[in-house]
């Protein structure tokens, strides 16, 4: 077939069969064409004298109107008929409310320059709110994962760790919701070598390799999701995440500083000071909001912030930059720390502020759900508005958390908050 296809002319081509677009073709065409003799009827005296037969001119005028009309009737039909042959094609569950998806579609073209920076499900769970309200999103990821299916791919290809990258596809994702689970599904039966992997980040892997470059991949897997947004790595440079822990001990490698029980006094990235990817750099300078978390301060956040154009490139911002406080701590990272020690840490590895508001969660988890985490070692980050105020930042409390079993945030409510506060700023009112 496909051969038979390139035979034809491009322009033609819309016309092969099994296209289900000949048929409104020709409606159109035939439309256009009752239109114009319409046209010609009305507008044009000599054609008058032509059609004496129907009655005279008056007849003749009334015929154009009648004819004009049902022209641009035909080819009204014939045109919608041409979109829902392609919508059948490309959106199949959205056929039916064609104009509402492309109304929307319309509407995020024009949204916000969005650019958020973290890792972890804090921050896939923070896009899929932000992509209801804009497609100009940039999700900045972190690739220092060294564990589980990005770890032995890091190891095996010597590519950057996809996993993070990966779910902020899915969460962006506007694909059918087959292939988002296709890209989620990871292989938990058998004891061969496909263990343990999820397919997403086989498929990352395997675009490497044919591609050559990582960030190739990621763009070739976002056409596969027809993502809103793109996804960036803040380096494309292979990075270890290091820590310096109390009491003088090191740790290298995420996994080993997930697992240590000393508490994290620093981290910071072997090569030091790695190339910043040029794109990232351009959507921080380019942005209207610059969104900091949630996610692992330590694992997720911070990572990006040790690449030194990227945090200047946020320090150097005029947008309005929030960092999103976490719900709870984590065990072995943020063991009873407060917003503002959250606050704290971060300064101290960015050498100061890059960012203007520190956004909240005021809705404390009911006690069944907390008791949960307290057996895991987490508990609720406590936050004091004025010890905000008095690092220099402005604190803006909201209802942020889900109402499901968990306690984490609420992408909605989440995504809200976030618009309302640029519309805030925007008007001098915060």
């Amino acid at each position: 077939m496909r051969a038979d296809l390139d035979r034809w002319p491009r322009p033609l081509r819309w016309l092969y069969p099994g296209l289900g677009i000949k048929r409104w073709y020709g409606l159109v065409l035939g439309g256009l064409a009752l239109s114009g003799i319409g046209a010609v009827l009305v507008f044009n005296v000599f054609a008058y004298e032509l059609t004496s037969w129907v009655g005279g001119p008056v007849a003749a005028a009334v015929g154009g109107v009648v004819g004009i009309a049902l022209g641009l009737a035909a080819v009204t039909v014939g045109v919608r008929g041409m979109m829902r042959a392609v919508a059948r094609t490309f959106l199949p569950a959205e056929e039916e409310r064609l104009v509402d998806v492309m109304l929307s579609r319309r509407s995020q073209d024009v949204g916000l320059r969005l650019v958020v920076v973290g890792g972890g499900t804090g921050l896939s769970s923070l896009l899929r709110g932000l992509k209801k309200y804009s497609t100009n999103l940039t999700a900045i990821a972190a690739v220092s994962d060294d564990g589980g299916s990005s770890g032995r791919l890091r190891d095996d290809f010597g590519m950057l760790p996809p996993g993070d990258v990966r779910n902020c596809l899915v969460a962006l994702a506007d694909s059918e919701p087959l292939m988002t689970r296709l890209f989620q599904y990871r292989f938990d039966t058998g004891s061969g070598d496909l263990r343990g992997h999820s397919f997403g980040n086989l498929l990352i892997a395997a675009l490497t390799e044919i591609t050559g470059d990582f960030e190739e991949a990621v763009r070739a897997s976002s056409q596969i999701l027809a993502i809103s947004g793109r996804v960036l790595p803040p380096t494309t440079q292979s990075v270890t995440l290091c820590a310096k822990l109390a009491g003088g001990r090191s740790a290298r490698g995420e996994t080993n500083i997930v697992a240590t029980d000393s508490p994290i006094e620093r981290v910071y990235l072997d090569p030091s000071r790695p190339a910043a990817l040029p794109e990232a750099v351009a959507a921080i300078r380019e942005a209207e909001v610059i969104i900091i978390g949630p996610g692992s301060l330590f694992t997720s956040i911070i990572p990006n912030l040790l690449v030194p154009e990227i945090v200047e490139a946020i320090a150097d911002s005029e947008a309005v930059r929030v960092l999103i406080c976490n719900v709870m701590t984590q065990p072995g990272e943020t063991d009873g720390f407060s917003a503002a020690d959250h606050i704290r840490t971060i300064n101290a590895h960015t050498d100061g502020p890059i960012f203007d508001y520190v956004l909240v969660n005021t809705e404390k988890p009911d006690a069944s759900r907390l008791a949960r985490y307290e057996q895991e070692g987490a508990e609720f980050v406590a936050y004091d508005n004025r010890e905000i105020a008095q690092l220099g930042f402005i604190p803006v409390g909201r209802d942020l958390i889900s109402q499901d079993n968990w306690v984490r945030h609420d992408p909605d409510k989440l995504a809200q908050a976030i618009v309302e506060l640029t519309v805030q700023h925007n008007k001098g009112i915060v």
